[in-house]
């Protein structure tokens, strides 16, 4: 008896031990790549609610986790760098399994990163990048290609300016120092070079609001008696550039053509209306990705430095066509 109880005592305290690991956080049909077979714990930082892109980037995320079984702990940083820094060490404080944020600038993350590298805690970037020369301080980028959007919003110019004499562009940049901000930059003016009558004459940001776009095409709008072109960085400040052209008696897509960047469907459905003349695809829906991703790194695995999602333009008619299958 003596020798046998021991051994029944470990039993039980195997099976009990067994049972709490199996009544963990974990949804019904979680992969369960974190230890014990409990749900993975993500730590998510969204920049805010600043546009109908970012709203539906937020909802993908949140959606993709639940059906992905993963606990997703989500904070808005409500652009600020400040809010970021803060949830992702808190997310360390609490000992997440993985990391991931959108970044609302490029610069200033090295050091909260080496916090979360020094807590084996991995890093998952998605939307925009980081300006870092340690690449170890996260495991990959999820996003666009934010210069080759730039790039094809102005080849579009190029094409459709051909034969014309002067073609004055005003540009609604996104927010100071964020990523898509800077490349799309970028990319639009590498590809305007091919047409030197085309002429960015004014270039602001409108911090990808819609409340931003028309305050800043309205200043435009006073000060430049001839813009012929709008190039907004994202669809909510073309859709404010809008109501700035109508309110100053002009008629978007025809007194001014307008270009923007994303493809929501307010957006898509101002292109079918005739008042925006192009837009680039920047998907937000990178929720199944990132879920996929995240598991991957939280179970040790190598995945891409970099993975760019895969995105096209749209004309008017292809809006149209568009329009009563979109998602958002």
């Amino acid at each position: 008896m003596n020798k046998i109880l021991p051994v029944a005592v470990s039993a039980v305290a195997l099976v009990a031990l067994s049972a709490c690991g199996s009544s963990s956080a974990a949804t019904p049909g979680a992969s369960g790549g974190a230890a014990g077979g409990k749900a993975i714990v993500m730590g998510f930082s969204q920049v805010g609610a600043e546009s109908g892109w970012r709203t539906a980037n937020t909802k993908s995320v949140q959606e993709s986790a639940k059906s992905a079984g993963v606990e997703l702990k989500f904070s808005d940083a409500q652009q600020k760098q400040e809010n970021q820094i803060k949830a992702i060490r808190s997310y360390i404080q609490q000992k997440v399994d993985v990391i991931a944020f959108s970044p609302v600038v490029e610069t200033g993350w090295d050091t909260v990163l080496l916090e979360a590298k020094r807590a084996n805690i991995p890093v998952i970037l998605t939307d925009r990048a980081v300006d870092s020369e340690d690449k170890t301080l996260y495991k990959t980028f999820l996003g666009s290609d934010f210069i080759a959007e730039g790039k094809k919003a102005g080849d579009w110019l190029v094409k459709d300016s051909q034969g014309k004499s002067e073609v004055d562009v005003v540009e609604l940049q996104g927010t100071t120092g964020a990523a898509p901000a800077i490349d799309r930059k970028e990319g639009f003016a590498e590809a305007i070079k091919a047409a030197p009558q085309i002429k960015v004459i004014a270039s602001q940001t409108g911090d990808f609001t819609r409340s931003g776009g028309k305050q800043v095409m309205e200043a435009f709008l006073k000060s430049n008696p001839k813009i012929d072109v709008v190039y907004a960085h994202n669809d909510d400040m073309g859709l404010g550039a809008i109501e700035a052209i109508e309110a100053a008696g002009k008629v978007p897509g025809k007194d001014i053509k307008i270009i923007t960047v994303d493809a929501v469907h307010d957006g898509m459905q101002a292109l079918a209306d005739g008042k925006i003349n192009y837009i680039v695809e920047c998907s937000p829906l990178l929720g199944d990705q990132l879920m996929d991703l995240a598991k991957k790194v939280v179970a040790g695995e190598s995945v891409p430095e970099r993975v760019v999602t895969e995105e096209t333009a749209f004309t008017q008619e292809q809006a149209k066509a568009a329009l009563p299958q979109r998602k958002y």
